[in-house]
């Protein structure tokens, strides 16, 4: 019996099944999202409860992994609405728990990798959410635009705007600092001190 059969007939070892094959992704892409690792952790468990309950809902068994990021999306949108995310501050070592690494050749190249790795994850977290939303599913998710605008039920045109934009404030963060320029260099956001 395939996998949607089986939690259909609410089979709790299959979506145990299914935790295991689709934690550390739905957790990732949460995390990357939200900026906040309990959270993130909710929203998956939310995600879970919620695909259990509605399983029936899903009409085609070949979708499940794009149902189940679905279902997440929607949760780290509820919890961005429920919160002020602005004064969270994660750091790099959270990141590095739920992103997998593949190991350096040499010392010198892991410290290098680290570092790179470290300033772009930082620069990704200080987007404005709807930028770290298309980000995170084009480069982390591997989605195409398409499927990324069928996600955040908006048009491909606007992910493609979304994801220029992005871009260009990736390489101000990572090229100039911690402040954010508009096209014609004028300061959009300082970074708070604290």
């Amino acid at each position: 019996m395939h996998l949607v059969d089986r939690l259909k007939e609410k089979d709790e070892h299959a979506l145990i099944e299914v935790m295991n094959t689709y934690g550390d992704y739905l957790l990732r892409t949460a995390y990357l999202l939200v900026k906040d690792h309990h959270t993130a952790e909710e929203a998956v468990q939310d995600t879970f409860i919620t695909a259990f309950e509605k399983i029936h809902q899903l009409e085609d068994e070949q979708k499940l992994k794009s149902w189940l990021t679905t279902i997440v999306i929607n949760r780290c949108r509820a919890q961005m609405r429920k919160w002020s995310w602005k004064n969270i501050f994660t750091t790099y070592d959270v990141f590095e728990r739920i992103k997998e690494n593949e190991p350096a050749q040499s010392p010198e190249d892991f410290i290098l990798k680290m570092a790179q790795n470290e300033k772009i994850s930082d620069a990704i977290l200080q987007l404005d959410y709807k930028y770290r939303e298309v980000i995170t599913l084009f480069y982390f998710n591997d989605m195409k635009i398409k499927e990324i605008a069928r996600h955040i039920q908006s048009y491909e045109n606007t992910v493609k705007s979304r994801l220029k934009r992005a871009r260009i404030l990736l390489k101000q963060i990572v090229m100039k600092g911690d402040v954010l320029y508009d096209e014609e260099n004028n300061i959009i956001e300082k970074p708070t001190q604290s």
